[in-house]
């Protein structure tokens, strides 16, 4: 079992506090500009740039970055790329939907910056799983219900912000279900990958993604 209460050194608590202190900057500027401005869209032009230095602040803390790392992450990246250009296509997977704008440049109709997005929360999810004493199994279960935790909480104010929309304006079932299966399968890439599963900054990452959410679902 690998300790996560090991202490970091000193340079890199300094590091970690300041990618903390950007991650919640990001995030509070955002949820005030979203939910107490005239203005949302000016605030909204910014998710792919939020998403973008997110990933970079949380890779940027991982610890081994070597060809296993990026070779997973491409995998990761290209998979849940894939899986969203079939299920906007074709409805397959997750339900009949499409994007709107705030996710930025697209591809066949899919953001680009969607396969990005399930490599954060896959490699974030695995490593907060990784905090408990458990086998690769229920590990792998723990961190794709987190992924799909995260995306209930998201689905509320998804179509509110332009970023995408169900054709019956209905969340299914299908679409949980859906994002279980991937979220397992990209858990599973992540457990046998041999890189470092240690990353100080994926609970902040998690927890103000699901804060961030949860409390614009309440406006």
């Amino acid at each position: 079992m690998v300790d996560y209460t090991e202490p970091l050194p000193a340079a890199n608590t300094r590091r970690l506090r300041v990618a903390q202190g950007l991650i919640l900057l990001f995030h509070i500027t955002g949820f005030v500009g979203l939910a107490f401005t005239d203005n949302p869209e000016f605030y909204l032009r910014f998710t792919p740039l939020t998403l973008l230095l997110t990933a970079g602040l949380l890779f940027a803390l991982q610890k081994d970055r070597g060809f296993s790392f990026w070779g997973f992450g491409l995998s990761v990246a290209l998979l849940g790329f894939a899986a969203e250009v079939i299920g906007v296509r074709t409805g397959w997977f997750f339900g009949h939907y499409y994007y709107g704008a705030t996710m930025g440049y697209k591809v066949l109709e899919v953001p680009l910056a969607i396969g990005l997005n399930w490599l954060v929360l896959t490699c974030v999810c695995g490593t907060l799983a990784r905090y408990l004493p458990l086998s690769e199994l229920p590990r792998t279960l723990v961190a794709a219900l987190l992924m799909v935790g995260l995306d209930a909480c998201i689905e509320p104010v998804a179509s509110t912000y332009d970023f995408w929309y169900w054709t019956a304006d209905v969340i299914p079932f299908q679409n949980f279900r859906d994002w279980f299966i991937l979220s397992c399968l990209m858990q599973m890439l992540f457990n046998r990958a041999s890189f470092s599963k240690k990353n100080p900054l994926a609970p902040l990452v998690y927890l103000t993604q699901l804060l961030f959410f949860f409390f614009l679902g309440t406006l």
